[in-house]
């Protein structure tokens, strides 16, 4: 019995060693220098004429960075806001931008909450999906536009349905890239193993300080791995953001919030979408299963179509030609029609 103590404490003092190593290679990573926040602080305000590049977006919820293109060119021409998910930014739609220009629209794709540096507040209840839409019609009000088009990915999408559905009077148009319907992705989380398996992450990113711990290490290790395949622009963007104290946190309280606050926060008036609808769906997404993608149908009473594509979750890295035509087609198809769908 005395080995098996001695061999205990010495398993148990390894262990502790090997966590605090952890957490020091972790620590030494962050960016102590808060280099991304002074970038930041040194942009211009957005302005009517804005050249296309980096802004910052004063809005009555704090100042956002974006980026911006089509400001100069086409001052009354609608404009198209686009949400990131997770772990990027603005920069995940730097292939899109560009283009969605060039068709004649004003663009704007800015950093969420817990990402900009000026919108990063502590409590993890202020990272709750209503919290997001007030910000997306903040940004919209800031610019002077009442109707808008929206685009999202990952959780860029689901802070977009919570936006059309909280009022759909004033998007456009909506395009999804990843995640379903909330209602449908809900269904297919409660009853179908499949998606119950691919959500598993949701609990280890919703633990306190474990996977910040994680996706830091060895100078951001894992994140760098998870961004395989996308250009060196993108993932210079992404880790300068999240490697300042405090930012991946907040990227990570997105989740955290999920167990707080309900996650459309008050019942919206309807779970039906009038509002025209493109989904794009990877059927080698990790993190999201056929059965959502199904169930979204019963929720969409407008135009409404789904584009499944042979790939995984960076739609837009992994087939950019393939997405950029055809959320542009599905923007413009709506360019003629001023009136939005409302429910009946």
């Amino acid at each position: 019995m005395k080995y098996l103590g001695y061999s205990l404490v010495g398993l148990a003092t390894l262990i502790v060693i090997g966590v605090l190593s952890l957490w020091a290679s972790a620590r030494m990573s962050l960016d102590d220098s808060y280099a991304h926040t002074q970038a930041t602080a040194k942009l211009e305000l957005l302005s009517a004429d804005s050249p296309a590049g980096l802004v910052r977006v004063a809005t009555s919820r704090g100042e956002f960075r974006a980026r911006v293109a089509g400001f100069q060119q086409n001052t009354d021409q609608p404009l198209v806001i686009l949400l990131h998910g997770f772990p990027a930014t603005s920069a995940m739609w730097i292939d899109l931008i560009g283009p969605l220009a060039d068709a004649g629209y004003r663009v704007l794709a800015f950093d969420q909450r817990g990402y900009s540096p000026g919108v990063r507040p502590e409590p993890i209840s202020d990272y709750a999906v209503p919290e997001m839409v007030a910000d997306v019609f903040a940004v919209a009000a800031a610019v002077g536009d009442e109707r808008f088009h929206l685009v999202g990915h990952d959780w860029g999408a689901g802070v977009g349905w919570a936006t059309v559905l909280a009022d759909q009077s004033r998007i456009i148009s909506w395009t999804a890239l990843s995640i379903a319907h909330p209602a449908a992705f809900q269904e297919a989380l409660e009853s179908d193993p499949d998606q119950q398996s691919r959500s598993g992450y949701f609990a280890l990113f919703q633990m306190p300080m474990v996977p910040e711990t994680l996706f830091s290490f060895s100078d951001f290790a894992l994140l760098r791995g998870a961004y395989t395949g996308m250009s060196a622009e993108k993932i210079e963007d992404y880790i300068n953001v999240l490697s300042e104290p405090g930012a991946l946190s907040s990227a990570l309280n997105w989740y955290r919030a999920m167990g707080e606050v309900a996650l459309l926060g008050d019942a919206p008036p309807t779970m039906d979408v009038f509002v025209p609808t493109l989904f794009v769906w990877g059927n080698q997404d990790a993190a999201v299963g056929r059965r959502g993608t199904e169930l979204m149908a019963d929720y969409m009473q407008g135009p409404y179509a789904m584009i499944e594509l042979d790939a995984g979750h960076w739609l837009l890295s992994e087939q950019p030609q393939r997405n950029v035509a055809a959320i542009i087609g599905h923007i413009q198809s709506q360019y003629q029609k001023s009136d939005p769908l409302t429910p009946e």
